[in-house]
């Protein structure tokens, strides 16, 4: 059994003590920019020549001084929102994809990962926390109390008013704020029961030792893997997506999924590594470490090509509506946008590639924080530029980022180990475990 260390325990608490209290002073600060400096805030951006639009909604409606103010004022006060909402999004994410990733496993009979099932169990405890905190963030985009999805504005699809969008008004079926409570509900209570359902069930595989109810265990895996499919492809539209609801991308689910994917499998590698050094996990060797590094490597290769394609398709296309979300981040992002493809591509590539370096504790852990910062910053890039748009170079946005990170990051540890802390490490009742304990990668 693990034992969560006070020490670990203190360390989760103080993250997300200080998250929280970095992210409430960002958030005072952001509520006390008065009008004067947005005005200065928004001429600063426009004197500079970068004007191009980081959002479909600044190409509709009027185009006058008043208007460009209300939309600048807008997304400067969406900071403190959209700070939470893209670190929400994407470790709820990874708790989905690690989740998904162990029902693979299952699915296709796999002995090699046995020994790391019940870590991989432990991190999909995160789904229900972090999915009441997307609850929340939901239920106040959908009383107007948060403007992060522009298509919520009841203006945009109302024929006679001046703002009238002909392709919101189109998109209404789907993009309607019922609908999407409802789908958030789904996403939320759907992913959270197969959390525990699948935990539970391998309890009952580890109590009874029966082939029969590993059978169940095998159905219900399969049984998530089929909700996670359509349910990630989804929320990407529903939570990413459509804070640009001008913008369409058919690649896009597949980027984001991906993304969340290959940060899940770091942290497995995270949790896997220390568990091993501290004593409690030493039926995990280098052939395990090797494998984990195997996927790392193969889903970071595999998310530069859906960035890739999606970027390449729609930027040689030349249509402004398509091309303005990439044309934006240019200029506004440069720092965070095309940097990124060097953490999340090339030095994957470069360090992973080596068979025998798989293999190298300390190598592949640091690569692993690594592909986690790369893929947060990915996220930051998908959601920052739709909500809060040039202007992100601020003290507040620095505090609202950081705390939201160090608080979200604060209640995973502690969720993620509290719930390890009550699971049996080694997975007794599973018919692959021998496999797994003497499993050697023969390369």
């Amino acid at each position: 059994m693990y034992s969560f260390s006070p020490k670990l325990k203190s360390t989760s608490i103080i993250l997300l003590v200080v998250g929280l209290v970095l992210f409430g002073i960002g958030f005072f600060l952001n509520n006390g920019i008065t009008e004067e400096r947005i005005k200065d805030m928004m001429h600063a951006v426009h004197s500079a020549g970068h004007d191009a639009p980081t959002h479909s909604s600044e190409m509709v409606g009027p185009q006058d001084e008043a208007s460009h103010l209300e939309h600048a004022a807008m997304q400067i006060h969406n900071q403190p929102l959209a700070s939470l909402h893209f670190v929400a999004v994407f470790f709820f994410g990874v708790s989905c994809a690690v989740l998904f990733f162990y029902c693979i496993q299952h699915a296709a009979h796999a002995g090699w990962p046995i020994i790391i099932t019940r870590v991989m169990e432990a991190i999909a405890s995160y789904i229900p926390w972090g999915g009441a905190i997307l609850v929340i963030l939901m239920i106040l985009n959908i009383t107007h109390n948060g403007h992060l999805f522009h298509w919520m504005d009841p203006d945009l699809t109302d024929p006679t008013s001046a703002h009238f969008d002909v392709i919101l008004f189109e998109k209404k079926v789907f993009l309607n704020i019922p609908f999407y409570a409802v789908r958030t509900l789904i996403y939320v209570i759907g992913a959270s029961f197969f959390a525990w359902k699948l935990k539970a069930q391998s309890k009952k595989v580890d109590d009874t030792k029966s082939l029969i109810e590993y059978q169940f265990l095998y159905r219900w895996a399969v049984g998530y893997i089929a909700f996670f499919g359509f349910a990630s492809a989804a929320w990407a539209w529903d939570w990413l997506m459509s804070i640009d609801p001008h913008w369409y991308s058919t690649m896009y689910i597949w980027y984001s999924m991906v993304s969340c994917l290959s940060s899940g499998i770091a942290v497995i590698i995270l949790l896997s590594v220390y568990l091993k050094k501290n004593g409690f996990l030493p039926q995990f060797n280098d052939n395990h470490l090797h494998d984990l590094g195997v996927f790392l490597f193969a889903t970071s290769m595999l998310w530069t090509y859906t960035w890739f394609a999606q970027f390449m398709l729609y930027w040689y296309a030349n249509v402004p509506e398509e091309v303005n979300y990439f044309f934006g981040r240019f200029q506004h992002y440069g720092v965070t946008f095309l940097p990124m493809l060097i953490i999340n591509f090339l030095l994957p590539l470069l360090v992973l590639v080596s068979s025998s370096i798989k293999r190298n504790y300390k190598v592949v852990t640091i690569m692993a924080v690594v592909v986690i910062l790369g893929h947060l910053l990915d996220y930051f890039n998908m959601v920052m530029p739709g909500t809060v748009g040039p202007y992100w170079k601020t003290p507040e946005v620095l505090l609202l980022v950081l705390g939201a990170v160090l608080f979200i990051v604060g209640l995973f540890i502690f969720t993620v180990m509290s719930a390890l802390a009550k699971l049996k490490l080694i997975p007794t009742g599973n018919p692959y475990l021998h496999e797994s304990e003497i499993y050697e990668y023969p390369f």
